[in-house]
């Protein structure tokens, strides 16, 4: 599993949403600079948080984008999944249940699972209020 640079780009987006919070809506230009990430690339992103939670926005002269919860009700594994989709390490494991014909068969499988496992315990027990405290988890 590979995070592109547009999962990367939006967890960043997210922290600096989280860290700014307190001047109300923020534009994707001030994101941009702060960021040093392209104010275009930023517009991509935002699309995929259509239709969840994630985000506020405000047209118009003060307009922008703001948090829709608290930074600690954020977790990185969600904020990754709308971004990147799947989490899966094996293409196998995409689906729930597992549809591959060599499922009760494959000695390998017990391995993905507990990579699966370890991946996803580990990015849904990040938030963005442990990202903005500097709180880094490896163990």
């Amino acid at each position: 599993m590979k995070i592109s640079t547009k999962g990367r780009y939006a967890l960043r987006m997210l922290v600096d949403l989280a860290e700014n919070q307190g001047d109300g809506y923020v534009s994707l230009k001030d994101i941009a600079e702060r960021q040093d990430i392209s104010k275009k690339y930023l517009e991509q992103i935002v699309p995929a948080f259509n239709g969840s939670d994630i985000l506020r926005t405000n047209r118009g002269y003060q307009g922008g984008y703001r948090l829709s919860r608290l930074p600690e009700e954020y977790t990185v594994g969600e904020i990754l999944r709308l971004t990147e989709g799947s989490l899966a390490p094996v293409s196998c494991l995409e689906c729930n249940p597992i549809e591959c014909k060599r499922k009760d068969m494959c000695p390998t499988l017990p391995v993905w699972q507990g990579l699966y496992k370890a991946i996803t315990d580990y990015l849904d027990n990040i938030t963005l209020q442990d990202i903005m405290n500097n709180e880094n988890r490896l163990s």
